[in-house]
């Protein structure tokens, strides 16, 4: 019984540390609608801030985009499109070579 449970905690040891190393640190680019003066992107990055696993979110204005930094483990783009959605300034994610148009 004792080496059963040492064998499954020994175990849950190996696999715990690869279960972590499967997170990923990702930076998607989102187009945002609907910013219409210099004070909306500070409520769209609030409204990024506020998703659990965004680590950053710079906005711009006159390019009407906003990269977003995020663990892919705790948040989805889908997620992140949402928040700004709600906050009143639909997004979507473009590629880089489309936002340097």
């Amino acid at each position: 019984m004792n080496t059963r449970i040492l064998t499954v905690l020994g175990l849950g040891t190996v696999l715990l540390p690869a279960g972590l190393a499967l997170a990923a640190e990702r930076t998607v680019m989102l187009a945002v609608d609907n910013m219409y003066c210099s004070a909306c992107p500070y409520t769209v990055k609030q409204s990024l801030a506020k998703v659990t696993g965004v680590n950053e979110a710079a906005v711009s204005y006159e390019k009407k985009t906003a990269i977003v930094t995020y663990d892919d483990q705790k948040t989805t783009v889908a997620a992140l499109t949402a928040a700004t959605t709600n906050a009143g300034y639909p997004s979507h994610p473009i590629d880089a070579a489309a936002a340097a148009k």
